[in-house]
């Protein structure tokens, strides 16, 4: 059973080595991230972008491109349909963010012509190995849906399911946020999640189980349910989809978590045809390689599907 993000590496000792087409590639930690998912056999790259600037940047860092394929595409709204088409004709199995703004780059992901597009809603997936909690946690949507609305979070659970499936974490427990475990018709984030776990319950959400609303301490922390005479509900501290009620809570925890505690992590954005790498500029080294390998996990299970 997949608990830690080595657990998540293993899973790729079974898989071949995945190619990611990256737009805008000239970019130190983008390309220091591509090196190192190469050299533990995470994943190939296709480098698409200024060629001069990625073969100066790449000296600076002591990169070997000879086996890395480079596309010369200097624009950079170009380069960066260049490299979503190649995953979209199934050149590569990833499509990663370098230099080149979000806005931009999403634009790409969403092309009708050459993106990848799939009709699902898009939404961001974080996994996470914290120390002190035994098991990952998905914690979703941290930046990219802002204000989602009832439909919008059930398309993030059944997207956020499909991530867990790829990870190895089947029927996984999804705990709706909110800053109690009880219903107040003034707080629409207890509604919705209690409508959630209606839906779950009735059939119409379906590969996990729902409960909520839940307090934060209740759905990662079993001392606290059990402290709070919560041992009857479907969630004793054990959740492994943190779904939050908006962007603000779901990025703060994320920043938190990062900056605070002892965390290994990989992001990716999911609803897509292939998965999507889109890492924060702040993000750190092995954060990126980590969403790499991440991806790959993905990447693994759409190819099986």
């Amino acid at each position: 059973m997949t608990k830690t993000f080595n657990d998540l590496l293993a899973r790729l000792d079974a898989c071949d080595m995945k190619k990611v087409a990256v737009a805008v590639a000239q970019d130190a930690p983008v390309l220091e991230a591509v090196k190192a998912a190469k050299e533990r056999k995470i994943a190939d790259s296709i480098l698409v972008g200024d060629e001069e600037k990625i073969r100066a940047i790449a000296k600076e860092i002591d990169m070997d491109l000879t086996s890395f394929e480079i596309i010369n595409v200097v624009d950079t709204m170009e380069a960066a349909l260049t490299a979503v088409k190649l995953v979209h004709d199934g050149k590569a199995d990833m499509y990663m963010k370098g230099l080149i703004d979000t806005k931009s780059f999403l634009k790409s992901v969403l092309d009708k012509e050459v993106g990848l597009r799939t009709g699902k809603a898009l939404s961001h997936v974080c996994v996470f190995d914290i120390e002190g909690v035994d098991h990952l946690l998905f914690l979703t949507d941290v930046a990219f849906m802002t204000y989602p609305t009832l439909e919008d979070k059930v398309n993030i659970i059944k997207n956020t399911v499909e991530i867990c499936e790829a990870c190895g974490i089947d029927n996984p427990k999804v705990a709706p946020l909110a800053a109690v475990e009880v219903v107040n018709p003034k707080m629409p984030a207890t509604v919705d999640a209690a409508e959630l776990t209606r839906m779950n319950n009735e059939g119409e959400i379906t590969g996990c189980i729902v409960d909520g609303p839940l307090s934060m301490d209740l759905a990662i922390c079993p001392e606290a349910a059990q402290h709070k005479g919560a041992e009857g509900r479907k969630i004793v501290g054990d959740a492994d989809i943190l779904l939050f009620p908006d962007i603000h809570a779901g990025n703060l925890v994320y920043k938190t978590l990062v900056h605070t505690a002892k965390v290994i992590n990989g992001n990716i954005i999911t609803g897509t045809k292939a998965p999507v790498i889109l890492t924060s500029r702040s993000d750190d080294f092995e954060t990126k390689v980590n969403s790499l390998a991440l991806g790959a996990v993905v990447a693994e299970k759409l190819k099986n599907n």
